[in-house]
C-alpha cells in the first residue's frame, strides 16, 4: 500500500481497568469496571483525560462490562441504559475539553462473555444491543464492537447500529495459540474470512484486532491488508494488543486482574507496534494491561505519520 494511500495514523487509548485502579477506583467481581461507573464516575473521566494527555486521538467509553455477565440480568434490565449513558457522557466530556480533536468510540462488548464464542446467542444479541446503543449514541462519534470472537457477533453489532448512521469499527480477538497456519479468530474462523466479510459491509469503516498477544497481530494485519485493499481500498486497519502473561488468558477475560508481562514496557510495545504499522495498520492503541505510558510512547513514535482525529 502506498504512503499516499495510507490514512493518517490514529492513536487509540489503552486498557481501562488497571488505570482505574491506579487512579483509586475499586474493581471487584462481578461488576468489574462497571463498578467505577456506579461508585466513582469522576475517576472514569480522569482516566479518559489521562489517555488524551498521553496522546490518544480516540477514547473508548467505559461500557465494556455493561452486560449481564458482569452486572446481572436484573440490573442490566433496570440500570444498563443509565450506566451506558453515563459512560458516554464521561468520555464525551473528556474529549470536549481536550483542546484538540478527540473522537469518542462507543464500546459494544461481547454480550455473552469474552473469549467464549460458543456462548453467543444470535436471537438474544439484538435485545441486549438495543439497550446499549440508544444510550451511547448521543455521545459517540463511532462504534467499536470490540473483543469479538466470531463473525456472527460482528454481524449483530453492524445490524444494531445501522440506524445511527455512525461509522462502525469491528475489532476481533485472535487465537493466541496460532503459531502455524493462517491467523484465526478465537472461534476458529480465519482472519481472511473476517476481512472478506468486513470488506462487504458498507457501514464498517475499520477492521481491528485486539485483546490478544502483540506477537500474533502482525500476521493478522498482513493477511487482512491485501484483502481490504482489493475490495475496499483505504479502509482502516488497526491493532490494540493486551499485555497478558502467557497462559493467563485461557479462560474468560475479566474474571480477575490477570498477570501482565514484565517484558512489555512502553519501548518494547512500540517496537512491536512498528511491525503492525509497517504491515498496513493505521490505528494503534492498547488493550488490557497497556496503560498511559504505552500510549504516550506510541504517540511519540508515530506522531510524524500525520496523526489527527479524522
Amino acid at each position: 500500500m502506498s504512503e499516499t494511500a495510507t490514512p493518517p495514523l490514529l492513536i487509540l487509548d489503552g486498557g481501562m481497568s488497571r488505570e482505574l485502579v491506579a487512579f483509586g477506583a475499586e474493581l471487584r467481581q462481578p461488576e468489574w469496571s462497571a463498578l467505577a461507573l456506579m461508585e466513582s464516575p469522576d475517576i472514569v473521566e480522569r482516566v479518559h483525560r489521562a489517555f488524551i494527555a498521553a496522546g490518544a486521538d480516540i477514547v473508548t467509553t467505559n461500557s465494556y462490562a455493561l452486560v449481564p455477565f458482569h452486572i446481572g440480568d436484573d440490573r442490566f434490565r433496570t440500570d444498563a441504559a443509565i450506566l451506558a449513558d453515563r459512560a458516554g457522557r464521561l468520555a464525551r466530556q473528556a474529549a470536549d475539553v481536550a483542546g484538540r480533536p478527540v473522537l469518542v468510540a462507543g464500546s459494544l462488548p461481547p454480550l455473552f462473555g469474552s473469549y467464549e464464542p460458543q456462548k453467543f446467542e444470535a436471537a438474544e444479541a439484538p435485545k441486549r444491543l438495543a439497550v446499549l446503543v440508544p444510550a451511547l449514541a448521543p455521545h459517540v462519534d463511532l462504534w467499536l464492537g470490540e473483543t469479538l470472537s466470531l463473525i456472527a457477533e460482528a454481524e449483530a453489532v453492524c445490524a444494531a447500529v445501522a440506524a445511527t448512521a455512525k461509522p462502525v469499527w469491528i475489532s476481533f480477538t485472535l487465537d493466541d495459540a496460532t503459531n502455524d497456519g493462517p491467523p484465526r479468530l478465537r472461534s476458529g474462523e480465519d482472519v481472511a474470512a473476517a476481512a472478506e466479510w468486513l470488506a462487504g459491509r458498507s457501514t464498517a469503516a475499520a477492521l481491528l484486532f485486539n485483546c490478544s498477544h502483540p506477537e500474533v497481530m502482525a500476521a493478522a494485519v498482513e493477511t487482512a491488508r491485501p484483502i481490504l485493499d482489493r475490495i475496499r481500498p483505504g479502509i482502516r486497519l488497526g491493532v490494540y494488543a493486551n499485555a497478558f502473561a502467557a497462559n493467563d488468558d485461557d479462560g474468560a477475560a475479566n474474571e480477575t486482574l490477570s498477570a501482565v508481562r514484565q517484558d512489555l514496557g512502553p519501548e518494547r510495545y512500540v517496537a512491536v507496534a512498528a511491525d503492525w504499522v509497517a504491515a498496513g495498520a493505521s490505528v494503534v492503541g492498547g488493550c488490557c494491561g497497556i496503560g498511559c505510558g504505552h500510549i504516550e510512547a506510541l504517540s511519540r513514535r508515530f506522531a510524524l505519520r500525520g496523526r489527527g482525529a479524522q
